[in-house]
């Protein structure tokens, strides 16, 4: 492979290894703080257990994602050099609100969270981790900024002297409609995740220490994760049924290879639920359609037009025989059965936790326990469902905009470094590899060894005036 295929390659194992993280820590930050502001308001010492036991599981998360997230900084600089001085002045800028301002909110108050027990007011220390959530909000926003502008750009000028992109308004990178879209979607589908998260370690804690006197405090946390978990997963269907619209504006040809429509379709295009076909995609074999829903997801109308690949490609080739290299290419069609499938095991995955929220919301009604040996695999499924559905959901956006890096002005071959050599790309690879493949091991370590351990016993904590002012801080857990 050349420099331009390990590159890409490299870019997709980093970035969806970090985002294994991403909607972890931006879900539990969530929950974790309503189970704080919970004790803070009964003083039910369930709440405080529940508050100081994920939220090891969350500080965990949030070291790995940490680390992870840094490697995404060095990539642009290493593998695509073009593309940063292209538009570096204008993915640049988000990214450093979100650096300088996001990060270190969410940093300093979770230190704060974790070395403020019995040193600050309660109602203060509650106040920390809330924020801590708030500045993984606004971190997901300003990503979310940069990367919409790949995928729509707005808010800058070409210049010719400098044959680069420039920003004009940073407003409108900031209030991109793809941006406004994805957003939402992107935030409730990391609480889906937080409350998945929450539930399965509940669920399993509730198998595994029958009988036990904490049972009803696993039941409270499952139920509250089962019932973010549901809710979160119709504003995902919400947001994402919107998203897919304003897709279809912008990325005509993004929604039709995630149909693997080949011809357009005047009204009523059908939705296929499961196809086997050439891997080409272009012959089917056998399919599972649904009259019309795609025509509603693209259009919001069950008789709307949706364009398909091939008149989508004539189009695009037409439009950019004569704009110059940075965006010449002989195809524009992204690479169709990744397209395809990975729409549909995020859509699928999605319900799937949707399901298993309320089998368990079901079996721990009326102080029911659930029992069965096949708890376990929800157990271990729904935190693995939801993940896995965000990941294959940023692999669709990813790939379905290909062959762009930024989509209408730069094809991706056109962004990477051109002084790096693919022997230099490989290694750097393999090391990146190896370095996430130990951290994968020591995360999975810590976090299953917490769960085993399960909540600590209640001990009242002591009020920032019981506390001598020369005692070291000292870490919660």
């Amino acid at each position: 492979m050349d420099a331009l295929d390990l590159a890409r390659w490299q870019f997709a194992i980093t970035t969806v290894y970090h985002f294994l993280f991403v909607p972890i820590t931006i879900g539990m930050s969530a929950i974790v703080a309503y189970f704080h502001i919970q004790w803070v308001r009964t003083h039910n010492p369930d709440y405080l257990r529940l508050t100081k036991f994920f939220g090891k599981l969350f500080t965990i998360n949030f070291a790995l994602g940490l680390v992870t997230g840094i490697v995404q900084e060095f990539q642009f600089g290493m593998n695509w050099s073009d593309y940063s001085r292209f538009v570096g002045d204008i993915f640049g800028a988000p990214l450093a609100f979100e650096a300088l301002l996001a990060f270190f909110l969410e940093s300093t108050f979770l230190g704060l969270w974790i070395f403020g027990w019995g040193k600050i007011p309660e109602k203060l220390h509650a106040l920390t981790m809330l924020l801590t959530h708030l500045g993984t909000v606004f971190s997901a926003y300003f990503i979310l900024a940069a990367n919409s502008f790949m995928q729509n750009p707005v808010g800058y000028k070409y210049n010719p002297a400098t044959h680069r992109a420039e920003m004009t308004d940073f407003l409108a990178v900031l209030t991109n409609k793809v941006q406004l879209v994805t957003f939402p979607h992107v935030i409730t589908s990391a609480y889906m995740v937080g409350g998945a998260v929450v539930m399965g370690v509940s669920v399993w804690l509730m198998r595994r220490n029958q009988p036990s006197d904490d049972t009803p405090l696993y039941r409270r946390s499952a139920r509250t994760g089962a019932i973010v978990a549901i809710v979160a997963s119709v504003l995902v269907i919400i947001t994402g049924d919107i998203q897919g619209k304003i897709m279809t504006e912008v990325q005509p040809m993004k929604m039709a290879a995630a149909e693997a429509l080949y011809e357009s379709k005047d009204s009523c295009a059908p939705f296929s639920v499961f196809t086997i076909g050439t891997p080409d995609g272009k012959s089917e074999k056998f399919s599972i359609t649904v009259p019309c829903v795609l025509s509603f997801l693209a259009t919001g109308s069950t008789s709307g037009k949706v364009e398909g690949i091939n008149d989508l490609q004539a189009q695009l080739t037409a439009k950019y025989a004569d704009a110059g290299a940075l965006v010449a290419d002989a195809t524009y069609t992204p690479i169709i059965p990744i397209t395809y499938w990975s729409f549909r095991f995020m859509m699928g995955l999605g319900f799937v936790t949707m399901a298993m929220a309320a089998a368990v919301l079901w079996s721990i009604r009326k102080g029911g326990i659930p029992r069965s040996k096949w708890w376990t695999l929800v157990a271990v499924g729904a935190p693995l469902a939801p993940v896995l559905a965000n990941s294959f959901g940023w692999i669709f956006t990813e790939i379905g905009r290909q062959p762009w890096i930024v989509n209408g002005l730069m094809t991706t071959k056109s962004a990477v470094s051109p002084g790096v050599s693919s022997t230099e790309v490989l290694i750097s690879m393999l090391v990146y590899t190896a370095l996430y493949a130990a951290l994968a091991v020591v995360e999975v370590r810590l976090f299953t060894d917490y769960v085993k351990k399960g909540a600590e016993p209640f001990e009242p904590p002591k009020a920032p005036d019981e506390v001598s002012d020369d005692a070291p801080l000292q870490f919660a857990y």
